[in-house]
């Protein structure tokens, strides 16, 4: 069984103000996304920037096939979305933009303005796996490219590039925690004997401390004397893939022509001792090739397929 995450990039049907401008275009994209979903062939994809609920109903007909597909009923203000795609009914669990609890809103801009409440929202769903039920949520978390007053994408000084830096950052961690207490939540108390999975673009890489809250208890990582010693944390712990992806495919994005690992996908204690391999881009195909991005994303618009690889994991029995 593979399961993947993937961030669409813009999917919007054309004519509006962040999709393509035209139908060749559009038709471009999709068939370039459908290309590489189809030669995936995922059991479930967790997918982010889906910009209109009859754009992913366009890529669905164009992968062709049977497919169940649950979307987010909360976007972000230009109207992106997660969801799910699945070979098998899906149920949904939740579907929130709530912090988690006792946590207070955080500053967004310099004039004081809090949030109390994610961007996007975050979606749990269950399906039947191959070895019984299957929770996964999906997520994407406060991106690092920043936006400041009246639209503009570049900082008029140094000290409102930090300060939007770290308004930022107090977003992605805030919405780190609300989707570690989600996890939590389908994890009911012991991944040891449960099949949960966390998907989506959380922003930053395998190292950093807002990916890092995610993981739970600390002890047991990948490669670690610890992974193979039960203990009490394994069933709060959830484990992050990267440690299984060739070092040379581990990155999902290049970031001014870095390359970054920011798409992730996270399993219960039960899952990560299934896993057979796991990657970036398409299964024996090497390094993804993307292009890379600035900090403007509007030259972006239209272009065809995604700015991200898909990331994966292959489960056996």
């Amino acid at each position: 069984m593979l399961l993947g995450t993937w961030n669409l990039e813009n999917l919007y049907r054309p004519g509006g103000p962040f999709g393509p401008e035209d139908r060749a275009a559009y038709d471009t994209k999709l068939a370039a996304l459908a290309a590489v979903i189809t030669e995936l062939d995922p059991a479930l994809l967790g997918v982010q920037e889906v910009g209109e609920p009859a754009a992913l109903a366009d890529l669905v007909t164009t992968v062709g096939g049977d497919w169940h597909t649950v979307l987010s009923g909360h976007p972000d203000h230009r109207g992106i979305r997660v969801g799910v795609l699945s070979r098998t009914p899906l149920r949904v669990l939740a579907d929130t933009k709530a912090f988690a609890a006792r946590l207070r809103p955080v500053q967004t801009e310099d004039k004081g303005g809090t949030t109390g409440k994610a961007g996007r929202g975050l979606l749990a769903v269950e399906t039947d796996g191959d070895a019984g039920p299957l929770r996964v949520a999906v997520a994407h978390l406060k991106s690092k490219l920043l936006t400041y007053p009246n639209k503009r994408f570049h900082p008029l000084d140094e000290g409102e590039r930090v300060r939007f830096g770290a308004y930022a950052l107090f977003r992605r961690a805030a919405e780190a925690a609300a989707l570690r207490e989600l996890a939590g939540q389908l994890l009911a108390g012991d991944g040891r004997v449960r099949d949960v999975a966390v998907l989506g673009d959380l922003n930053d890489d395998e190292h950093a401390a807002t990916t890092q809250l995610l993981l739970g208890p600390p002890g047991s990582e990948l490669a670690t004397a610890g992974f193979d010693r039960p203990d009490l944390g394994d069933a709060e712990r959830l484990w992050n893939v990267a440690g299984h992806i060739p070092a040379d495919e581990r990155f999902s994005r290049v970031h001014s022509g870095r390359r970054e690992l920011i798409d992730h996908i996270l399993l219960s204690h039960r899952l990560i001792h299934r896993v057979t391999t796991a990657g970036t881009g398409l299964p024996d195909a090497g390094p993804p090739r993307l292009p890379s991005v600035g900090e403007d994303p509007t030259r972006r618009r239209g272009a065809v397929g995604s700015d991200h690889a898909p990331v994966w994991v292959r489960l056996g029995a």
